[in-house]
């Protein structure tokens, strides 16, 4: 008895093999919005769904592919007629599996921010963004694996490398177990991500004038997402949190719906 107790009260780093009933392994798929290198794209997310057993998930959709013929990837950006009840579906799916999470970080790439931050090299700045989400969801008792959508890259970036050696010695422990990138065409969960973190993108955009009218579709999942976590006629400009979710937005981002309210003002 004294054992456990004395268990549970170790810390992260304190914890060793023997203590494999203390210690949570997570699956973390990994998903961006935005281009770092467009300046015609101004916002840029990048969030994960994080779980024990993607499996449950995963073999829900699977299992709704093959029952609807459905083989096409889902991609926030070609939503259209042919895919949105699939991705609606594939939403649906998400909310009813149990020990499930989902963290995000939008930022404004032409914020001051960023800017100070991570200015002049993009790549540098995605895998700082994934290293500051991710560390956002890592507590004491947790080993993540992570699995990032492909990006094409410069051949001497070694995102995956790096995450991993960083995010270990900043927590003093075998915090992340892995990372490994794979087209996101070849999983189901990697692309529930891009459908979420792409709704958030595209409500900033929506929220700020950016876009003004858009896509029905893209609007029409949007929609269904804020109703399914009760944001509804709210926009995601001052974040969002629940049990579930955790959806920070940086503050320069927010700094646009004022200067848009008194042009607006300004004009009449």
């Amino acid at each position: 008895m004294l054992g456990k107790i004395f268990q549970k009260d170790k810390k992260g780093q304190d914890l060793t093999l023997g203590d494999y009933k203390s210690i949570w392994t997570k699956f973390c798929f990994l998903d961006e919005s935005g281009s770092l290198s467009n300046p015609k794209d101004p916002f840029f997310t990048v969030g994960f769904i994080k779980c024990s057993q993607p499996y449950y998930l995963q073999s829900k959709i699977l299992y709704e592919r093959q029952k609807r013929n459905f083989f096409d990837e889902m991609h926030f950006n070609k939503l259209s007629k042919n895919n949105i009840d699939f991705a609606k579906f594939a939403l649906d799916s998400l909310f009813a599996t149990r020990s499930l999470w989902f963290h995000s970080y939008s930022l404004d790439k032409q914020g001051d921010y960023f800017n100070h931050e991570f200015s002049g090299n993009p790549w540098q700045a995605y895998e700082d963004i994934s290293i500051r989400v991710l560390e956002s969801a890592i507590p004491d008792n947790e080993i993540l694996i992570v699995l990032a959508d492909y990006i094409t890259t410069p051949r001497n970036i070694r995102f995956e490398v790096n995450v991993k050696r960083r995010i270990n010695e900043n927590f003093k422990r075998l915090a992340i177990a892995g990372v490994c990138r794979f087209d996101s065409r070849s999983n189901d969960l990697l692309q529930v991500a891009d459908l979420i973190v792409g709704a958030i993108s595209y409500d900033l955009k929506l929220s700020t004038n950016i876009i003004l009218r858009g896509d029905k579709y893209k609007r029409r999942f949007l929609e269904y997402f804020k109703k399914m976590i009760g944001l509804r006629d709210k926009n995601f400009a001052d974040g969002f949190r629940s049990h579930m979710f955790n959806i920070f937005v940086d503050k320069d981002v927010k700094q646009r719906l004022p200067l848009i309210s008194e042009n607006k003002n300004n004009k009449q």
